[in-house]
């Protein structure tokens, strides 16, 4: 090891991005509704979509537990219907498991709540 060496590497990390609360939450989205997403579009492997359709459950009753609490500082609406799109989501994904519906409807409002994110974040 070199001085230069020394230099760069404790540089190094400095030039990764620090992720924001609103980017991780959308990180978290897209990976869950890719998932999602991917084993709705492949229609043969059962239990991929029911392993993505519990992820996806958990990310909406996490939500739902998160805004149901007096410290959520988001607005009282948009807390609303964030609690109604995680009960949206726990009855749609009885009728998907249940061969009722398919799960692009939950791939939408993923996408949409990403749209969201990424739109606010921009704004930011």
């Amino acid at each position: 090891m070199n001085a230069q060496f020394l230099a760069k590497t404790a540089y190094a990390t400095a030039a990764i991005p620090t992720r924001t609360e609103r980017g991780t939450e959308y990180e978290v989205f897209a990976r869950v509704t890719h998932r999602l997403k991917s084993a709705a579009r492949t229609g043969g492997d059962f239990n991929a979509l029911v392993s993505a359709l519990h992820d996806n459950r958990a990310l909406w009753n996490a939500l739902a537990a998160d805004v149901a609490t007096k410290t959520n500082g988001l607005p009282q609406d948009l807390r609303a219907q964030i609690f109604y799109l995680a009960e949206f989501t726990v009855h749609q994904t009885r009728r998907i498991l249940a061969g009722e519906a398919d799960a692009e409807v939950l791939v939408d409002v993923n996408m949409a709540v990403m749209r969201g994110l990424r739109h606010e974040g921009e704004a930011a």
